[in-house]
């Protein structure tokens, strides 16, 4: 048997090396909620009947609550939940058996973010055709039903990945993810890389129900979403001015430390994009949504 400490040193090391995907569960779920208040009636039935024919539906409303609402939260982390779901596979990897209602069984890491140098260079990453593949998609009522269920929760998951600054990183270390940083007030490892710090900012990754919604009024209170600005690209421009400029402790330096000063303007710069990407994930759905034809809403399957 292995002692405990070492499994608890593997554990942290793991944490550390691992490579960060996006906001956590929590930045992702209030995303959503505060998208979900401001959809339509009209859309919410919509995206509610897409998501009922998704072959994941049943394990996202088996949480309980009010099952639309509970299918929409709980979908907006799908994209990072099958990174360790062994029915997928990673790119490259040799492919698992394709399911019924999936279009492939890909995990698509490289559909999570967009980094560039600051001249314009691409470094990797397809958030950015990715985002604007899946509206299309969405929209078009010609599309099977499945592809279209398949290309919400990715649609709603990538919005707030368009909106955390390191998914359109500036520098050539992967996003911050081999960027170190020492931060003694964070709550699970002093030091980390800078991506996972990000991601953890706008909440502790168990957040759900009343504290959920309660999280995600507290933060629509307090920040107000620019006006315009409704298209993919000016999201990952935004966040690539903030990777530029506000992402990164003073200093090249690695490991970086975090003082009290760039953790505070961190986490407000977190709350203001976690709204924004909720307010903008709700117009673009009610956009997408808004129009379906009524040959279209007879196809969806029933709630």
């Amino acid at each position: 048997m292995i002692p405990l400490p070492l499994l608890v040193l593997a554990f942290a090391c793991m944490l550390q090396s691992a490579p960060a995907a996006a906001w956590n569960s929590a930045g992702h779920r209030l995303t959503a909620i505060i998208a979900w208040e401001q959809l339509t009636p009209p859309v919410r039935d919509r995206v509610s009947a897409l998501l009922a024919a998704h072959p994941d539906h049943s394990r996202w409303i088996a949480r309980g609550g009010d099952p639309a609402l509970t299918a929409f939260v709980e979908a907006s982390t799908w994209p990072d939940d099958i990174r360790r779901d062994p029915r997928f596979h990673d790119t490259g990897d040799p492919p698992t058996p394709l399911e019924s209602g999936f279009p492939d069984m890909e995990r698509h890491g490289a559909w999570h973010y967009v980094d560039q140098t600051v001249d314009g260079r691409r470094l990797g990453g397809e958030l950015d055709h990715q985002l604007e593949r899946l509206a299309r998609l969405l929209a078009d009522p010609r599309s099977p039903i499945s592809d279209r269920s398949y290309a919400l929760p990715w649609l709603v998951h990538l919005v707030a990945d368009a909106h955390q600054p390191l998914h359109a990183g500036v520098r050539d270390d992967e996003g911050g993810n081999r960027t170190e940083i020492h931060d003694p007030a964070h709550p699970r490892l002093a030091t980390m890389s800078l991506h996972a710090w990000w991601d953890d900012l706008p909440g502790p990754p168990w957040l759900r129900g009343k504290r959920l919604a309660a999280a995600a009024a507290r933060l629509s209170a307090l920040y107000q979403v620019p006006d315009g600005l409704d298209s993919s690209a000016d999201w990952l421009r935004e966040s690539r001015e903030i990777a530029m400029r506000q992402a990164y402790p003073d200093g090249d330096v690695s490991p970086g430390r975090i003082d009290p000063d760039f953790r505070e303007r961190a986490r407000r710069i977190a709350g203001e994009r976690v709204v924004a990407a909720g307010s903008r994930l709700a117009r673009l759905l009610n956009g997408l949504l808004g129009d379906v034809s009524r040959e279209t809403e007879r196809r969806l399957p029933p709630k």
